[in-house]
């Protein structure tokens, strides 16, 4: 049996009314980089939720906006501590995509510079990292000039550079089209075949997670429902919960594609 990565049991979570600033997340930024909490309601909690998350797994969490989503993910990490249930991560080796990043783009800082702003790693392992996201070519080109799904393979090379065992991805196809956001989705998964890492993966586009992710969790607060993304689709509160869109998911994802997607958003059949 496949080892447990990171376990959630029985949380429950409120916020109140004036939410708590995370300005940074500890030992994630510098004086180029700040990573910021994204909830988009004023008030959010979670009431008994739970989660497990294996290696070599890819478990996708959706919902609509306020539902929990990256709250979830943020305990999952061992951010929020003042928490109902309790969590346990059996492993230290984690990579971590957040939500929002702002960065100062006026100033001159590389792909490498980027790679190495919080840590020391070896210059081989940022050559493997970018190689596996398909950028090893932009090592040397300015973080400004990258396009929206090249910075995007940037922090999943930075998320990967040490091998991490568990790899959380908070909304990692943000500023995308949607060739791009195949293509990313694609590289997710090869990602998590060769490192074995189990992947907590969070976004609100239910045709990507639907598609890309082994088991599904659906938020609303709670879990409405949970279980391989054909029983989701199926389910009546996830259906109740997104409407005719979920509809529509349930053909695309019985869709088997013959085609893949390059990082410059092309189609390429098998």
């Amino acid at each position: 049996m496949s080892k447990i990565n990171v376990e959630v049991n029985n949380i429950t979570i409120q916020f109140p009314k004036t939410k708590p600033f995370f300005g940074t997340i500890e030992n994630s930024i510098s004086s180029f980089l700040k990573m910021e909490a994204n909830e988009t309601d004023d008030f959010i909690a979670l009431d008994s939720v739970s989660l497990q998350l294996f290696e070599g797994e890819i478990v996708g969490i959706i919902g609509r906006n306020g539902s929990g989503k990256s709250t979830t993910a943020k305990i999952a990490l061992g951010i929020y501590k003042n928490i109902e249930g309790s969590v346990e991560k059996y492993t230290n080796k984690v990579g971590y995509v957040p939500q929002k990043i702002s960065i100062d783009w006026t100033l001159p800082i590389r792909v490498r510079d980027f790679m190495l702003l919080t840590e020391n790693i070896k210059e081989e392992k940022i050559d493997e990292a970018l190689s596996l996201t398909g950028v090893i070519h932009l090592k040397n080109k300015n973080l400004g000039n990258l396009s929206g799904g090249e910075f995007q393979r940037v922090l999943l090379a930075r998320a990967i550079s040490k091998k991490p065992e568990l790899l959380v991805l908070d909304e990692p196809v943000q500023g995308v089209d949607f060739t791009g956001e195949i293509a990313l989705y694609e590289l997710i998964k090869k990602i998590s075949d060769t490192l074995d890492c189990g992947i907590l993966l969070i976004s609100h586009d239910l045709h990507t997670v639907m598609s890309a992710t082994d088991h599904v969790i659906c938020l609303n607060g709670h879990v409405c429902c949970s279980g391989t993304p054909i029983d989701v689709a199926k389910n009546n509160e996830y259906k109740a919960l997104f409407g005719e869109q979920a509809s529509q998911i349930l053909s695309r994802y019985e869709h088997r594609h013959d085609h893949v997607h390059t990082i410059e958003g092309e189609i390429k059949k098998n």
